[in-house]
Order: structure tokens, then C-alpha cells, then sequence
């Protein structure tokens, strides 16, 4: 199972640099799981992109239902109290922003529940990095 960082999650949506590396990775291991607010920085990625023109409605239309599509198969890490203390203790040990530290967090909390071989899939060198040194597999 690979653990999709909205940043790789994205390339699954629009096309960007990554994306056909991003896609070869979801065909081989298409059990995605997410943290709870994937969606909305998603979202944010997009409008960002409809704002600086690099992004048309009708692509971003078509990036919208392709991440439904993903959502309703996903498991979605919910925000949850040991999440927020795993996220605290993060940003306490790594160069990390908030989202950031809550999205490693919640890749942890599904690597602690004992998913076997889970896989942290991010863009954003930062976030890899401190998930390397967690432990986590980048891809």
C-alpha cells in the first residue's frame, strides 16, 4: 500500500513533470491511503493552478471527478488525537509545516496499525526527507 501525499496525488489529477511515473505507480499498487484532508489541499492545488493559468476549468472539472473517483476507493485517515500528537512531535523533529507534518503523521499511524510494506508517495523534498528518516519508504 502506498500512503499518497496530496503533492504526488495531484499528478494523478493534472498533468504535471511527474504524472506518467505518478500513474505507473498507482497502476502497480492501486490501495491508496490518505490523510482526512487530502481533498482540500487537493482542491487548493487546483485552484492555484486555475488562478495562475495553468490549469482550465474544463481540466479542473475533469481533475475533480478523477479525485472522487480515487476518494471513494481510499482509506482515509481520520484526524484524531494521537494524530495531532504524532503531527506535534514531528514539527518538534523535522523543518515540516503543519500540513505536512499531519499528512506524515497520519502515513505513521497507518504504518503503526500494522500495514506491512506501506510506502510514502510525496513531491514536496522536505516531507520525504523526514519521512525517510521515519522510517518510511519514499517513492
Amino acid at each position: 500500500m502506498i500512503f499518497w501525499d496530496s503533492s504526488a496525488l495531484v499528478a494523478l489529477l493534472v498533468d504535471e513533470e511527474e504524472s506518467i511515473a505518478r500513474r505507473g505507480q498507482f497502476e502497480a499498487d492501486p490501495k491508496l491511503a490518505v490523510w482526512w484532508g487530502t481533498a482540500v489541499e487537493c482542491e487548493s492545488a487546483l485552484q492555484r493552478r486555475l488562478r495562475d493559468g495553468s490549469l482550465n476549468a474544463a481540466d479542473a472539472k475533469l481533475a475533480r471527478e478523477r479525485l472522487a473517483e480515487l476518494a471513494a476507493a481510499w482509506h482515509e485517515v481520520n484526524p484524531t488525537a494521537a494524530v495531532r500528537k504524532l503531527a506535534l512531535r514531528l514539527l518538534r523533529t523535522h523543518p515540516l509545516q503543519a500540513a505536512g507534518a499531519l499528512q506524515l503523521a497520519a502515513a505513521l499511524a497507518v504504518e503503526n496499525a500494522g500495514i506491512l510494506d506501506l510506502r510514502f508517495a510525496c513531491a514536496d523534498q522536505r516531507l520525504a526527507t523526514a519521512a525517510a528518516a521515519e522510517g518510511l519508504e519514499c517513492v
